[in-house]
């Protein structure tokens, strides 16, 4: 079978109801037939194996290919125009809303219990940041504007061992100590711990960890909270106390970054980098699912869990790359827009094509960056992938300010402090990934009526440590 006609060979072979192991399919999709006779190997269109051999989702991989490849050169089947733009934004709102009423819903709008200082923000906090395998410490010193960070981004250390089998919490803790006793300390202060697991939030502005990911899974701290027995173990080997801890994730430190500048009506965290999330302030009578127990008024700081957001209009190429995933059925949002999952949609775009293994966002913007290099058409789908990724994230900004606005109609000034290397990411051939969302942005807020509306997005160096320390601060 010559390449030219193997997509049309493998639909009617698959109609016709044959398998094959995959090994032999792999042969049939992969090589050139000299190097199939090579190889020995001789796969026959008409023989049917046995079904078990081949995976449902293989099955379903090869079955669209053939539609996608015909249509892919005559239409962006990843376009979106503003009509569908706005679904998605409304649509991103009501889920925002569900979220804020009910436990459990896609959109997950967990509070936070910190309440930061939007001013007066002054004194020094150890600031603690315990990323996927990374690890940083540093103090944060607020008497100064902007604030001040000791050492400059903080010592790092690798925590690649957290992910070893066995692995307890006290060597954990030990961990994390070690690099603490080599901060200079001349008298007592608080702990921000930024902790980017899914924890739920406590009224002490403690945290209670939910699960590991990440390959981390430390049984004995699952259902425990994770910043009073650490301020306990610091505290039992520190002559110069800690005062207190406050525990929150990465998504909310960015948010809190944003209150250095206290100028503005309204705060968003945005990450768009190998996941994505959205954070921001929601007034405590608008979260009904709060329990009266809380005793909780003003603006509370809300982790919506953004990324398991189920947009409409997403592809039969975003079912595809969602059917292989590790966790089928999630994260749809986060699966159409982060750098983890960009590189996916491409292959999973050109399935009968060989690629890396690992093939990121990073790779991604390489093609669009250095066209020359690769074949035209993966050029092109990787700009719509990446545009779409980027519009996308205006139309659930949209949303989000929608709903901010319903809430209190004077705002105006509105304060996004974006973190992830995607977002900030380099098109050296198109427009930037930035400038893509704020473009779309201006154009949905013009369709909604929402031209009174101002949004300044800010990059910010060290926005996590920078909020941290206000939280712990607070």
């Amino acid at each position: 079978v010559g390449s030219k006609h193997k997509e049309e060979m493998l639909l009617l072979f698959f109609l016709r109801g044959g398998t094959a192991s995959p090994r032999r399919l792999r042969y049939f999709l992969g090589k050139s037939k000299k190097e199939r006779d090579k190889s020995g190997i001789r796969p026959n269109p008409y023989t049917v194996y046995r079904p078990s051999k081949i995976p449902f989702q293989l099955l379903f991989i090869y079955i669209i290919v053939y539609t996608i490849k015909v249509n892919i050169m005559e239409k962006n089947i990843f376009q979106l125009d503003n009509e569908q733009l706005k679904e998605i934004a409304r649509s991103f709102k009501a889920k925002v809303e569900e979220g804020l009423n009910t436990e459990n819903a896609e959109i997950q709008c967990i509070p936070t219990f910190i309440t930061p200082k939007a001013s007066s923000i002054n004194g020094k906090s150890l600031v603690l940041d315990l990323g996927g395998t990374n690890y940083r410490v540093a103090i944060v010193d607020f008497s100064k504007v902007p604030p001040t960070i000791h050492p400059n981004n903080g010592w790092k250390k690798d925590m690649s061992v957290m992910k070893s089998p066995g692995y307890t919490r006290e060597e954990l803790f030990k961990e994390l100590a070690d690099m603490i006793t080599g901060i200079k300390r001349e008298k007592e202060m608080p702990i921000g711990y930024c902790f980017s697991y899914p924890t739920e939030s406590v009224p002490s502005g403690d945290a209670k960890l939910l699960r590991w990911t990440k390959g981390v899974d430390i049984k004995e701290m699952i259902g425990e909270v994770v910043g009073k027995p650490l301020l306990d173990y610091l505290n039992e080997r520190n002559k110069i106390k800690f005062t207190n801890i406050k525990v929150l994730n990465d998504t909310v430190a960015s948010l809190f970054a944003g209150l250095t500048d206290s100028s503005y009506d309204a705060y968003i965290g945005l990450i768009v980098g190998t996941g994505t999330n959205m954070a921001t302030f929601i007034p405590a009578d608008k979260i009904k699912k709060l329990s009266s127990s809380h005793k909780v008024d003003g603006l509370i700081p809300v982790n919506l869990e953004s990324g398991n957001f189920h947009p409409p209009f997403l592809t039969a190429v975003d079912n595809t790359v969602d059917v292989i995933s590790d966790n089928p059925g999630r994260q749809r949002f986060e699966k159409a827009v982060s750098g983890m999952y960009l590189g996916d949609i491409l292959k999973a775009t050109f399935p009968l094509e060989e690629f890396e293994e690992k093939f990121d966002a990073q790779k991604l913007t390489s093609i669009m960056n250095y066209p020359d290099i690769y074949k035209e058409v993966y050029v092109q789908v990787a700009q719509w992938i990446y545009g779409r990724s980027a519009q996308l994230v205006a139309a659930s900004l949209t949303g989000l300010i929608m709903l901010l606005k319903s809430y209190n109609k004077e705002i105006r000034r509105i304060c996004l402090v974006a973190e992830g290397s995607l977002f900030w990411s380099k098109n050296r051939k198109d427009k930037n990934y930035n400038m893509i969302v704020m473009e779309k942005l201006r154009e949905l807020f013009s369709l909604f009526g929402l031209e009174d509306v101002e949004i300044d997005i800010k990059s910010m160096n060290n926005a996590n440590l920078i909020g941290t320390g206000i939280a712990a601060l607070s």
